[in-house]
């Protein structure tokens, strides 16, 4: 190994320990302050507003952006802005977040008297638990460090990490008072994976209508051949005259039956189709879907109503267009 890889290397491994260490001391801090910080943002009847400048800023949007997908509306404002009216974004019913290593942050402290004439609560996250921010705030949070994980003690390292972690804890332990679920989260990510498993349903993705490969039990094996043919899922569903379903054929049928060299002709379709086919509800969730086509190996499913009415077909197709895997 190279001195400048050794040196790299090095560095990571101190930059890490060192961060380490200042996440560690932060369990000694989830005192009585902390849980009082919990319940102010707990009994807020408007938004948690979350403000920081420079370095703490960024971490200050990452809380702010991390309490709303959690259940706690919340929002950023830069406190630059803030004096120059972005204040008038801040309500009596809100409880306000300042994040500043120093305490001493000038734009946060411009602000502060105003924040004191809303009388609203306001949640310190400091580095100097004496500094004027510490001091002026409702409930202060305890995030100093013993020396930054930049070796020329300047750069925000292991400070910006303990505010983020300080952050998270807040937000996960709000989730957990507020009884937040996962579906809760998936309304707020409806746009993300864990939002399609967990909202989408059959119903969001099946062939309905005229795209469902069906015939009646009365259709020979050459009817049958067409349907599939003219739908293009590999499959057709058999079905009553109450559209009840008899059984399904698929593919894998059809290949089992020509070894037997059957005349697709005057074949009924009953005496070839599978019986024993796996159906789903229009209401099930897509990825329990996907979870049973995985279990029995097989790549459609016959969607159902209450009424047991073939209602609509779902293919593994349709799950990967919908990105649910």
């Amino acid at each position: 190994m190279s001195t400048f890889a050794e040196d790299c290397r090095n560095l990571a491994l101190a930059v890490i320990k060192t961060e380490q260490q200042a996440i560690a001391k932060l369990a000694d801090r989830i005192n009585v302050q902390f849980v009082q910080a919990c319940e102010l943002m707990l009994n807020c009847n408007g938004r948690i507003v979350v403000v920081g400048m420079g370095k703490s800023g960024h971490i200050g949007g990452k809380i702010a952006a991390t309490l709303a997908s959690t259940g706690s509306p919340a929002f950023f404002v830069h406190p630059g802005e803030a004096s120059h009216g972005d204040l008038g974004m801040i309500t009596p019913q809100d409880v306000v977040l300042a994040l500043s290593n120093s305490g001493e942050t000038e734009e946060i402290l411009v602000i502060l008297p105003l924040i004191k004439r809303l009388d609203i609560p306001l949640i310190s996250l400091t580095g100097n638990p004496n500094s004027t921010l510490s001091k002026t705030a409702t409930v202060n949070l305890d995030a100093s460090i013993e020396k930054e994980a930049c070796p020329l003690g300047l750069a925000p390292t292991s400070s910006t990490t303990v505010a983020l972690v300080m952050g998270d804890a807040l937000a996960i332990a709000l989730l957990s008072a507020k009884g937040f679920t996962a579906e809760d989260f998936a309304r707020s990510h409806p746009g993300g994976q864990l939002g399609r498993r967990l909202l989408l349903l059959v119903n969001d993705v099946m062939h309905t209508g005229d795209k469902i490969p069906m015939v009646f039990t009365t259709a020979s094996l050459r009817d049958a051949l067409i349907e599939m043919t003219q739908k293009g899922l590999g499959m057709t569903a058999i079905i009553d005259n109450n559209q009840h379903i008899a059984g399904v054929f698929t593919d894998g049928d059809l290949r089992r039956v020509l070894d037997k060299q059957v005349d697709i002709h005057n074949t009924n379709i009953t005496t070839i189709m599978t019986t024993a086919c796996k159906t789903v509800k229009s209401n099930y969730l897509a990825i329990d879907a996907l979870n049973m086509m995985q279990k029995h190996k097989i790549t459609t499913l016959l969607v159902i109503n209450s009424a047991q009415v073939l209602v609509g077909v779902l293919h593994l197709h349709d799950l990967l267009k919908a990105r649910v895997i």
